[in-house]
């Protein structure tokens, strides 16, 4: 077998990681108002394998200021660049949308900032505010940026206080500098520290896949409970495209259940690991 070929084998998705194309009523509903609302969402600007299950359930992760981001992560599907917008009317529309979905709880995460001074922490505690405003007893999980570790921006989002606070580690820190080039892994256990601090529930995520080791994972487990993190999500890398990071192994969903059970016993309240896991996988459940 040659280069090619053995390449080949290796890009080729295991039958575990087969998922539905996105159809059905709720689906078309929820692309609707997408739509009308002028929105993003890291559904379709991550590529999300679980968009249609979590469309075909009526849901949907918004992302706000813009679809552009400041950085340039190796695994990420957003587009990279100066970004053109910053709308002080989208937490209205996001709120409106949310209402109109009827969802009990909605997920809302970022694009960085990094050119703002604030890095949008305005922007995304209005959003919150709006959302407390416009749909009453719709619980939240903000998915943040690190805010380039300013945690005067971080103090923003605890003065809303959102449900779930979320902020993902991605990769363990020997990879950092190929995966989050841009970002630092103290900075964002500080973040969660942080939060933590000011009596959030906090929750982050890692992908395997990129070459890291299982004893990686595990120390990387035992820092996220270091800063008292409560929520845990494990899933499978996935190359957007061939621009961005290979896929080094196809983790097998028996080594997902033995990070489920590695992380229970290291006392997160709740664990998301599996191959087709995300953040906002099943995102209901973390603010039980």
């Amino acid at each position: 077998m040659n280069s090619t070929e053995q390449q080949s084998l290796r890009l080729r998705k295991p039958p575990w990681l087969r998922v539905k194309l996105p159809t059905g009523e709720n689906y078309r509903r929820v692309r609707a108002l997408v739509d009308e609302y002028r929105l993003h969402t890291i559904c379709e600007s991550g590529n999300c394998p679980n968009m249609g299950e979590c469309w075909g359930a009526g849901t949907a992760t918004f992302m706000i200021l813009g679809n552009i981001c400041t950085r340039s992560c190796g695994f990420c599907a957003v587009k990279t660049g100066l970004p053109t917008e910053y709308d002080t009317a989208e937490p209205e529309r996001v709120a409106e949308a949310i209402r109109r979905m009827g969802v009990k709880h909605a997920v809302i995460t970022s694009v960085n900032r990094d050119e703002l001074r604030d890095g949008g922490a305005a922007i995304w505690a209005a959003t919150v505010r709006a959302v407390r405003r416009i749909a009453p007893g719709v619980t939240l999980e903000t998915l943040i940026p690190d805010f380039k570790g300013m945690l005067s921006s971080v103090d923003r989002i605890i003065e809303v206080a959102p449900e779930v606070v979320s902020h993902n580690m991605e990769t363990v820190p020997r990879l950092y500098r190929r995966v989050r080039p841009q970002a630092k892994y103290e900075r964002s256990l500080g973040v969660l520290a942080h939060l933590k601090k000011g009596g959030m529930r906090t929750k982050s995520g890692i992908m395997v896949g990129l070459g890291e080791t299982r004893d990686e994972v595990l120390q990387v487990m035992d820092d996220l409970r270091n800063v008292g993190c409560d929520v845990l999500t494990i899933g499978q890398y996935l190359q957007p495209t061939r621009n961005h990071l290979e896929i080094m192994e196809w983790v097998h969903p028996e080594v997902f259940q033995l990070y489920e059970q590695e992380a229970l016993q290291r006392g997160f309240l709740y664990v998301e690991s599996g191959p087709l896991v995300r953040s906002s996988y099943h995102a209901e459940r973390h603010v039980r």
